[in-house]
């Protein structure tokens, strides 16, 4: 018989929005967290862009509006936008008032940089392209001062419990342990599913459990064919890639191939500062072509080393100087722009289970995010989130202790070719240039690797089920919008003009 834990709010992960809304949470009553390695392991402490928000002269909520709603590519959810754009330069004040320790310029001011696609400089950051590991830092350090959260690390959740149509809490692996956490509310803030490609920057936690655990419990999802691909990782046989940010581009870096050939200039206006599905698109073609292509930051001299402390350090380490050689890069799953549909206070279709960060689509992102937007989307609607749970009043009707074990696995080795597989036949088939065939191959592979999987594969089995949820999603949406691209529906379509595939 499994351990029960009673709790009032249970929230699922540790990046930004997961301890966000447990930190602010704990204010009204008693958090367990869980998160399935330890507490630093989480997209947000990998992030270098930073955060995008308002705060300079010259800027407005209404001018961040406009570049988020043109990079959505007619998709967002205006409303989800705005709330946004409005409230999030009060939620990076508040984590600079945490202590997070942001760059200021010589006036003690944050300092603020420019990304691609922004019309303006509204980039906060911090030591540089340290900004995920200081807001995930910042927010540990409140987490931990905290006497009403208890964190539970190596716990992995298995299922959602349901009962009589309600959310009331997770059936989890503890330690190999069977454990029942009982909750008032759940918080799935379960991260992304770029592990679910052969080339990522995800960490590699980030199998896509969140997607495929709602979707078994009836969640509503939506928008899931929307994943992005960072144009530039660092192309080293490692998983994940090393990222090489967009600030280095933003700061003047050049994309050439093995030729010393610019090709961004005759693709779009803005060149290498273009969205990253465009730039992430050309990289790959030149890289079909046979070309390998490179990031030329030669310009910045040494000065790459003080703006890119924690970059020239990943680029030294593996024996390139950015100074004075080119860097190899390659596009890589980064990001999915779908998840499980919230409203602007993050509940989900299934009451008393809410979703924020990477694993929900809130909205605002539309078919493709705008850089730094990720940090802030998961601290602003974090925040709403955590002022929504103190509403929920506490369960009265309980269901029965379960009886079940944790599925022990059977097969380590078939269960990691299995994931390989799925890495691999995504890449190729449901990544950045997609067609109907490529799609049902993969759809066709996805089941025989689901009759493959040894007893015990949980996880390898959420990878296949957020997988087919990509690929259903990809084959159905016959255009190119945003972060979808189809090389047989290479144009957006006006009858696809703000509709979305949900599951």
């Amino acid at each position: 018989m499994p351990d029960r834990i009673r709790t009032r709010f249970l929230v699922i992960g540790s990046g930004v929005a997961g301890l966000h809304s447990a930190w602010r949470a704990s204010e009204a009553g008693d958090v367990t967290v869980l998160t399935k390695r330890a507490l630093f392991d989480s997209a947000t402490a990998w992030a270098q862009g930073g955060i995008a928000a308002a705060l300079g002269a010259g800027d407005s909520p209404e001018l961040h509006r406009d570049d988020t709603l043109a990079a959505g590519a007619a998709l967002c959810d205006a409303a989800a936008v705005e709330v946004l754009v409005e409230e999030g330069p009060a939620r990076v004040r508040e984590l600079h008032a945490a202590g997070a320790r942001f760059d200021l310029d010589p006036r003690g001011r944050l300092k603020l940089g420019k990304e691609a696609a922004h019309s303006r400089s509204r980039i906060v950051h911090a030591q540089g392209d340290q900004t995920g590991a200081e807001v995930q830092r910042t927010l540990m350090a409140r987490v931990r001062e905290s006497e009403r959260v208890q964190v539970m690390e190596y716990a992995r959740v298995l299922d959602l419990i349901v009962h009589d149509g309600v959310c009331v809490g997770v059936r989890a692996s503890v330690g190999g342990k069977a454990v029942e956490i009982i909750a008032d509310a759940t918080v799935l803030a379960a991260g992304g599913c770029g592990q679910l490609y052969r080339y990522t920057t995800n960490p590699v936690v980030a199998t896509g459990d969140g997607y495929a655990i709602a979707h078994r419990a009836g969640a509503r999802l939506a928008d899931m064919e929307f994943v992005q691909f960072h144009p530039t990782a660092l192309e080293t046989p490692e998983n994940p890639l090393a990222l090489i940010s967009e600030a280095v581009r933003g700061e003047g870096a050049r994309l050439v191939n093995d030729r010393g050939l610019r090709f961004m200039p005759r693709k779009h206006k803005l060149a290498e500062l273009a969205p990253r599905d465009i730039v992430a698109r050309e990289i790959f073609r030149q890289q079909q072509a046979g070309h390998r292509v490179f990031l030329d930051a030669r310009k910045l001299g040494r000065g790459f080393q003080r703006r890119f402390p924690g970059i020239f350090t990943i680029c030294r380490a593996r024996g390139i100087d950015p100074a004075t050689d080119l860097i190899p890069v390659t596009p890589a799953a980064h990001y999915m722009m779908g998840g499980v549909v919230v409203d602007l206070t993050g509940r989900s279709s299934l009451p008393r289970l809410y979703a924020v960060g990477e694993v929900s689509r809130t909205g605002v992102h539309g078919a493709n995010r705008l850089a730094s937007n990720s940090l802030l989307e998961g601290l602003v609607f974090a925040e709403r989130v955590a002022r929504d749970l103190v509403l929920t009043p506490k369960l009265t009707a309980l269901p029965r202790k379960g009886s079940w074990t944790v599925p022990v696995l059977t097969d380590r080795g078939a269960a990691q070719v299995a994931a390989d597989r799925v890495r691999g036949l995504m890449w190729t088939h449901a990544g950045i240039d997609r067609t109907a065939r490529g799609l049902r191959n993969a759809l066709a592979d996805l089941e025989e690797i689901d009759d493959l999987l040894p007893v015990g594969a949980t996880e390898e089995a959420n990878m296949v089920e957020t997988a087919r949820l990509i690929a259903h999603a990809a084959l159905m949406r016959r255009e190119s919008r945003g972060g979808h691209y189809r090389s047989d529906f290479p144009h957006q379509k006006r009858k696809w003009k703000g509709k979305h595939i949900e599951w």
